[in-house]
């Protein structure tokens, strides 16, 4: 195998003692760092990514970094391309000892202004792609023992203006994820999830956002948008972690001996999600229902 592949490759004996673990979304920010970081700590790293075409800044990272990743594509969108990309890791690894759902898109808007269309379109990507990528990958981690690990958002605690389609996401993640783990964890998997706040990716890029055009279009909420956009933005600048810093809870989910249900990527988010969670690591909850099942 090549020190950085893009297409999956099958060795003529695999090794099927190294943790390997599968990480979606890698071509930048959170992703990115957390393939590099799992990297470093000496699992065999499954790095995907929608196109593998945008995947030099990775390549480039791995490089820096002097370690080795195999570049594969997956679309959390596409059922099969998430079952080609998890079954070739089977075929040429023969385990699966963790995956970290971190493929996703931001979105900004608010109902009245964007169609119900728009709304299906977030679901689509940040929830039902997490669902396809995590029932492919269950059956195998289950056989490891392993570790469901999925990158939410503090948006996935607290609502936040104009992000209705978003936020309404995360919450379906945060929701399901909290009533599987349980169940999960029944068969031998932990399931955790990782909420960052700020973090300083592409964050105006990402979301495709025109800032003075958007707030052209916006009627009467357009003062309301602009006071969203200028705080979002001061935030972003002002406060935000490093991609790195936010891959360092990632970490913590994929190596800890008994990783919480929810770990917060900051100070900052831990303040900001105990304005919603009095339980705050997810314990409280996660042992009465993990009862229910015992």
């Amino acid at each position: 195998m090549s020190s950085l592949p893009t297409t999956p490759t099958t060795p003529t004996t695999p090794d099927t003692s190294a943790r390997t673990v599968l990480i979606t979304g890698t071509s930048s920010g959170i992703g990115l760092a957390a393939a590099i970081a799992a990297a470093r700590a000496g699992w065999r790293t499954i790095a995907t990514l929608r196109d593998t075409g945008r995947a030099d800044a990775l390549r480039k990272a791995a490089a820096d970094a002097g370690v080795e990743l195999d570049i594969r594509q997956l679309d959390v969108v596409d059922e099969s391309s998430v079952a080609a990309a998890v079954g070739g890791v089977i075929a040429d690894y023969g385990r699966l000892d963790a995956v970290v759902n971190n493929a996703g898109a931001g979105h900004v808007g608010t109902l009245e202004l964007e169609s119900v269309d728009d709304v299906r379109e977030v679901m689509e990507v940040n929830f039902f792609g997490v669902l396809n990528v995590s029932k492919a990958a269950l059956p195998h981690l289950r056989a490891t023992g392993g570790r469901l690990i999925t990158v939410t958002s503090v948006g996935g605690v607290i609502g936040q203006p104009f992000n209705e389609a978003y936020c309404a996401a995360k919450f379906a993640v945060e929701g399901y994820m909290e009533s599987l783990a349980p169940v999960a964890g029944a068969v031998g998997v932990d399931v955790s999830v990782i909420e960052p706040g700020a973090v300083a990716t592409e964050f105006v890029n990402n979301i495709g956002l025109d800032i003075e055009a958007r707030i052209a279009a916006a009627g009467p909420y357009s003062d309301a948008l602009r006071h969203y956009i200028d705080r979002t933005v001061g935030q972003f600048l002002d406060g935000a972690q490093t991609p790195a810093g936010a891959a360092e809870a990632v970490m913590e989910a994929l190596t800890a001996e008994r990783p919480a249900f929810r770990i917060q990527t900051s100070q900052w988010a831990r303040e900001f999600t105990a304005t919603k969670l009095a339980d705050q690591d997810g314990a409280a909850v996660i042992g009465m229902t993990g009862a229910w099942v015992a």
